[in-house]
């Protein structure tokens, strides 16, 4: 921004709120040039010295979302509660990290009051779970998550001006007979720490001299149900550790550990390159791992696991010791009775606009896991869009018309970018190819024709905790500016409508994504179809997942666990 611009605005903004110019100190230090300050008196106060009462803002989760927003928040004129059975933030992505004690528990974990107490701002917490959401009287009724201990029920409801909901999500078990009793699930700390303790269980169960070969090789073998990136690094922390640390502890039990992937899919990992797919089989078959693609579980029993071939459709029976079960996530039951209080049936999520509030609803927020975008179509709004940008009502649109408003569609509708970057190089390719001549004037029907492809560069968002916490961040950012943005829009045109909207469009970034393969080897794939496969790339997953920690401690002891695990190996005590 030019400073001539930066004078303009701020000039408007102050004669818009001539309080503001009250609060305005400079203080000028002749060694160390000129520091600027002011305070926002209108957050708390009204011109006449009226105090304004502050916004309520209800928060559930402590999860990538949850927290990321109230690390964000920076406005004092909002009063936040946060609602979550959980008193810490979890760094999930180590997970698979804790089940093997690569890394333990406790250093992946922050208390959430630590959290919010640095980012400045009063923000009460309570530890209960949120079992009802009132829309149309602004409640939310919660019960505290540790009654069944106290065994009593504490339950209490909490007024809102604004909801943000980032519950998360549940795993998904595709109602497949047996999975709740018999599988474990790794989404939560508490579900590492007992993945944890049932293989050395195993181990020790197994050792032991009345126990028969038989039942030696059942006890010991693993089976990991879905080949994503949680079920792949389980399978190589796993493997690491067999081989690495308890080999040498249970030496004569070595021989009978067998390691399982099922995937219902033709390929793991098929959300990455074909690269790191092909690399990741592969060196999974050189280390013995049995990886079963288009193999789809039917049924998991006390001592077995029966799928079928996708092909043949021949239903196989595994025995097992213990089977992981991480094929993706489902809605939690209080979403899901919300979804149906607004009408979202048979949907996978929240369904939100673009500036992440829940359809249907003003003042409620949705991020997260627990939530899905539901991007407008171009199609959808052609007519108006042409009618926008012909403001002289001719029915033709040259290439300046709508280069005037080409950056709002653009943030308005993002397929439309990825179409141009994609298929063409700018908005004259795509009027000329439409029109197949060296002219850009084109009516309704051509201009129709030209982006009726565009709406098929639409995809879902992933449930990564890297959407999530930009999306915290994001509605953060925008709460902070909300009174502001009131008064000068920011966002795109309101092509149904008039002015703009208030914010610009959330938009995700991706910054690439890793995927550990065991034997410290991890495959990368960053943006610019950059991809690197093996020990180099295990340093850069050690220094961004460090750099990533919450807290100066808890990347303290993350780096304190790895140092051990080199020294020492993994601890494989039970206590």
């Amino acid at each position: 921004m030019s400073w001539s611009s930066f004078y303009h605005t701020a000039s408007r903004v102050f004669h818009e709120y001539p309080s503001w110019s009250k609060s305005v100190v400079v203080c000028t230090i002749i060694s160390g040039g000129g520091l600027a300050a002011y305070s926002d008196t209108r957050s708390a106060y009204s011109d006449n010295g009226d105090q304004f009462p502050k916004k309520k803002v209800v928060v559930l989760g402590t999860g990538w979302a949850g927290t990321s927003f109230v690390k964000s928040m920076k406005n004092s004129s909002y009063d936040i509660h946060v609602v979550s059975p959980r008193n810490y933030f979890a760094f999930t992505p180590l997970l698979p990290s804790v089940t093997c004690g690569t890394v333990e528990a406790r250093s992946i974990v922050e208390p959430i009051r630590n959290i919010s107490r640095k980012s400045g701002l009063d923000v009460q917490f309570s530890e209960a779970e949120c079992y009802k959401i009132d829309p149309k009287n602004n409640k939310v009724y919660c019960r505290a998550s540790h009654d069944k201990k106290l065994g009593g029920t504490e339950e209490f409801s909490l007024d809102y001006d604004y909801l943000v909901i980032a519950m998360g999500a549940r795993s998904n078990t595709f109602n497949t007979p047996g999975v709740e009793e018999h599988a474990y699930f790794l989404k939560e700390v508490e579900d590492a720490q007992r993945i944890r303790h049932k293989v050395i269980n195993l181990f020790e169960r197994a050792s032991l001299p009345c126990v028969p070969v038989e039942e030696k090789k059942r006890l010991l073998s693993f089976v990991i149900v879905g080949g994503g990136p949680t079920g792949v690094e389980f399978a190589a922390e796993l493997y690491d550790f067999v081989h690495e640390d308890l080999s040498k502890l249970y030496p004569s039990l070595k021989d009978h550990v067998k390691i399982t992937l099922l995937e219902a899919g033709y390929h793991i990992l098929n959300m990455f390159d074909k690269r790191i797919t092909e690399f990741a089989e592969e060196k999974f078959k050189r280390d013995g791992i049995d990886v079963k693609l288009g193999s789809m579980v039917v049924k998991v029993g006390e001592k077995e696991i029966s799928s079928k071939e996708r092909g043949s459709g021949e239903v196989a029976t595994l025995p097992h010791g213990m089977v992981v079960w991480s094929t993706g996530i489902g809605a939690r039951p209080e979403v899901v009775d919300f979804m149906k209080q607004l009408g979202q049936i048979n949907r996978r999520a929240l369904v939100t606009d673009e500036w992440l509030r829940v359809e249907g609803c003003d003042n409620i927020y949705a991020l997260g896991d627990c939530a899905t975008i539901n991007q407008r179509k171009v199609m959808e709004d052609i007519a108006v869009i042409f009618s926008k940008a012909d403001k002289e009502n001719t029915g033709m649109l040259d290439l300046k018309e709508f280069q005037n408003v080409v950056g709002d569609i653009i943030e308005r509708y993002p397929q439309v970018d990825i179409y141009l970057k994609s298929q063409m190089k700018d908005m004259a390719s795509l009027l000329s190819k439409s029109q197949e001549s060296p002219t850009t004037v084109v009516d309704i029907e051509y201009f129709k024709q030209a982006l009726s492809k565009v709406d098929s560069q639409m995809k879902n968002l992933p449930a990564t905790a890297q959407v999530a916490a930009q999306q915290g961040t994001y509605l953060a950012d925008c709460f902070n500016r909300m009174e502001l943005c009131e008064r000068y829009p920011e966002g795109p045109l309101r092509f149904r409508g008039t002015g703009r909207h208030r914010f610009r469009a959330f938009r995700y970034k991706h910054f690439g994504q890793f995927a550990p393969l065991g034997g410290e080897q991890t495959a990368a794939q960053l943006p610019g179809d950059w991809v690197s496969i093996g020990h180099s790339s295990q340093w850069l997953w050690y220094s961004v997942y460090a750099s990533k920690q919450v807290s100066w401690r808890t990347k303290a002891l993350v780096i304190a666990d790895w140092g051990r695990r080199f020294l020492f190996g993994r601890d494989s005590s039970q206590i």
